[in-house]
C-alpha cells in the first residue's frame, strides 16, 4: 500500500487558484471534454502564466498538459469530473448524482467550476486560499469514487496524519513527522493497520537513527530499501510522494515546516485539535461528491468552536505582548469569523516580523538562493545543506530572495509585508510571483525609497516586458512621497536596450507633466556580491546602497553598454569595502 494526496501533475497547490481564475473567465468552464479543448486549456494556462509550456508557444499539441491539470482540479473537487461515459453532451448522469440538483452553482456539465472552486478562485489572500484547501482535504477520502485505484478501507489522509501526531505526543515524542518518517511509515499505512503499530514503528525508527549517529544515511538507506521492497516500489518514489503530500497538507495552513518534516502551525493548533476530535464521515458516493464540491464544513463554522479558537489565538497574542479583547459568547458567527481572521493575521504578522529580524543571521542561505535561482537549480550552504529551486517557481523565488536580502539589512521603515507584493505561506515561502499592476517590492528607508523589480527574462524581450511597467511603477511612488525614489531593476543579465530605456527614464503624467526617474539596472551577480560584502557592515548598508544609486545615476549620460560597465564597476568597488 502506498498513497499520496492529490495529483503529481500540480506540485504547487496554490497554482490551482490561478488556474481556476483563468478558467472562470474563459469559455472553457464546463467545456473541457476532448483533445481540442484540453489543448485549448493548456494554451490558456500558458498564456495566463500559470504554467510554462514551450509546446504551446511552438504551436504544438499540449493536450496532455490540459488533461493533467483538469484531473488535478477535479480530484480535489474544484471542478466536476467526467464520471460517466456516453451521456448526452457529456452531462453527469443525474441518476448517479441526484444531489447535484441541490447545488445552485452547477448546471450538470462535466468539468465546470464547483462552489469550493469559485471560493478558491475568488480568494485573494493566502489564508483564504488555505481555508479552501482545508475544506477540500477535510472531506478528501481514499479510496473514493474519485480515487478508485486504492484497495483499502476508506480513510481521510488529513485526519490520519493529525491522529498520528497526537499519538506521538501522547508517547512523549515530538509532535512532528520528519520527511523520512512520513515516507516510510505514514504513506505506506492506513488507519486499518492500527495507529499504535504505526506510532511504535516511528519511535523505533527514531531510536535507531539515534543509535546510528555518524552512520544515519546508511541506516536510512537500509530501511528505505526494506520498505520499498515490501511494497514493490522504488525508494525514490517514497520521497516523491512524500514531497507531494507535504505540499498539500501545508496548503491547508494546519501544518508548517519543521526542518524537512512537518509540524502543526501554532496559530492553527486549536483548529487542528477540533478537526482531530471529529469522526471522519462515511458518505455515499453522491453525498461525498456533493460535500467535496461544496467544500466540507469546518469546526469553526460552529459558533462555540470558533469562539474556542479565538480564545486560543488571543492567548498566543497576549504572550507576545499584544492585548486584544475577547468577544462575548453571544457574538454572532459572522462577527466571530471576522475576529478570528483578524487575530490570525496578527499572529502571522508577528511571526513574519520575527522572521524578518532573523534574516541578518541567514545571509549564507540568502546568498545560496541567489546563486541557485539563475541556474534554476541548487546551491550548497557552507554547512553542507542544499537549497533547491522548485520546478517552475524560479521567478517567485527570485523576488523572495531579493526581499530577504533587503530584510537582512534590517533598516526598513516599512513592515516586511508592506515591502513585498507577492504572497508567502506560513513558512514564509513564496506561493507566486507578485501580480501585475504594481512594483514587485517597495523598500522604504529613512532617507530613500527603493522600488525594486526583478526578472529572469533576457535579450530584447526584457525591454519589451519590463521597460514600460518599471518606469510606470517608479513614477507612481515618485508622485506620492517627498523622499528620493530610486528604481532598482535586477536581472541575471541586463540587455543594452533595457539599460538604454532606463538611462533617461522620463515619464509623462496625464496632464503632460514630466517626471524624471532614477532607475538603475543591476545584474543579480553584482547584487549578490554587494550583499556578501555587507556581511560585517549591515548597519552601513543603507548609506552605501544610496551612494551606489547616486553614483550609478551620475553615469547615465553614457551609452547603454558603457553605462552597464560603469554600474558594475561602482558596485564592485563598493563590494571591495572601498566605499565608506
Amino acid at each position: 500500500m502506498l498513497w499520496h494526496i492529490a495529483n503529481t501533475t500540480v506540485r504547487t497547490p496554490y497554482r490551482l487558484h490561478d488556474a481556476l481564475l483563468a478558467l472562470e473567465n474563459s469559455p472553457l468552464n464546463g467545456n473541457l471534454s476532448g483533445k481540442e479543448q484540453e489543448n485549448a486549456f493548456a494554451a490558456l494556462l500558458h498564456n495566463e502564466g500559470v504554467l510554462d509550456a514551450p509546446r504551446v508557444q511552438a504551436g504544438e499539441d499540449a493536450s496532455d498538459l490540459g488533461r493533467k491539470w483538469r484531473v488535478a482540479l477535479s480530484q480535489l473537487g474544484f471542478i466536476t469530473p467526467q464520471l460517466t461515459r456516453g451521456t448526452e453532451n457529456g452531462m453527469i448522469d443525474p441518476a448517479l448524482l441526484p444531489s447535484i440538483q441541490h447545488i445552485e452553482e452547477l448546471s450538470g456539465r462535466s468539468y465546470e467550476i464547483t462552489p469550493n472552486g469559485y471560493r478558491l478562485a475568488k480568494a485573494e489572500i493566502i489564508t483564504a486560499q488555505q481555508e479552501c484547501f482545508l475544506r477540500s482535504l477535510a472531506i478528501y477520502t481514499i479510496p473514493s469514487i474519485m480515487e478508485g485505484n486504492y484497495k483499502c478501507e476508506a480513510f481521510s489522509p488529513l485526519h490520519f496524519v493529525l491522529c498520528i501526531m497526537r499519538d506521538l505526543a501522547n508517547n512523549g515524542q515530538r509532535e512532528i513527522l520528519t520527511f523520512q518518517e512520513f515516507a516510510l511509515f505514514v504513506q505506506t499505512s492506513t488507519p486499518a493497520d492500527g495507529l499504535d503499530l504505526i506510532v511504535q514503528s516511528i519511535i523505533q525508527f527514531r531510536e535507531g537513527r539515534e543509535q546510528a549517529k555518524g552512520k544515519v544515511r546508511a541506516y536510512d538507506r537500509v530501511i528505505y530499501n526494506k520498505v520499498a521492497a515490501r511494497i514493490d516500489r522504488k525508494a525514490a518514489t517514497l520521497n516523491d510522494y512524500t514531497d507531494l503530500s507535504f505540499r498539500y497538507l501545508k496548503s491547508t495552513g494546519i501544518f508548517r515546516n519543521a526542518g524537512r518534516g512537518i509540524a502543526l502551525s501554532p496559530s492553527r493548533a486549536a483548529l487542528a485539535e477540533l478537526l482531530r476530535e471529529e469522526e471522519h464521515p462515511k458518505l455515499s458516493s453522491e453525498d461525498y461528491l456533493s460535500t467535496l464540491w461544496r467544500g466540507s464544513k469546518l469546526p469553526t463554522d460552529n459558533a462555540a468552536a470558533s469562539y474556542s479558537v479565538i480564545t486560543d489565538l488571543a492567548g498566543r497574542l497576549r504572550k507576545r505582548g499584544i492585548l486584544v479583547d475577547i468577544p462575548s459568547t453571544t457574538t454572532p458567527l459572522p462577527d466571530l469569523e471576522n475576529i478570528r481572521h483578524t487575530f490570525e493575521v496578527y499572529v502571522l504578522q508577528l511571526e513574519e516580523q520575527e522572521y524578518a529580524n532573523d534574516q541578518s543571521e541567514q545571509l549564507d542561505e540568502i546568498i545560496a538562493w541567489l546563486e541557485a535561482i539563475p541556474k534554476r537549480g541548487s546551491a550548497k550552504l557552507p554547512n553542507g545543506e542544499t537549497v533547491s529551486v522548485p520546478q517552475g517557481e524560479a521567478p517567485a523565488y527570485l523576488e523572495w530572495a531579493v526581499w530577504r536580502a533587503f530584510l537582512a539589512i534590517n533598516s526598513l521603515s516599512n513592515t516586511p509585508w508592506e515591502a513585498r507584493r507577492f504572497q508567502i505561506d506560513q513558512d514564509f515561502l513564496p506561493v507566486h510571483h507578485a501580480p501585475g499592476g504594481g512594483a514587485d517590492m517597495i523598500f522604504e528607508f529613512e532617507e530613500v525609497i527603493i522600488v525594486a523589480e526583478v526578472t529572469l527574462t533576457s535579450s530584447s524581450r526584457q525591454e519589451a516586458a519590463e521597460g514600460e511597467p518599471v518606469r510606470r511603477h517608479v513614477a507612481q511612488f515618485l508622485e506620492s512621497t517627498n523622499k528620493p525614489v530610486y528604481g532598482l531593476f535586477i536581472a541575471v543579465q541586463i540587455d543594452s536596450n533595457t539599460a538604454h530605456t532606463f538611462r533617461s527614464g522620463d515619464w509623462y503624467l496625464p496632464d503632460d507633466t514630466k517626471l524624471s526617474l532614477d532607475i538603475i539596472p543591476l545584474t543579480l551577480s553584482d547584487f549578490k556580491d554587494l550583499l556578501v560584502s555587507g556581511r560585517d557592515r549591515m548597519s552601513e548598508m543603507p548609506n552605501i546602497l544610496r551612494q551606489i544609486l547616486i553614483e550609478c545615476r551620475a553615469k547615465a549620460n553614457q551609452d547603454a553598454p558603457q553605462w552597464k560597465d560603469s554600474i558594475s564597476s561602482i558596485v564592485q568597488h563598493a563590494s571591495n569595502n572601498k566605499m565608506l
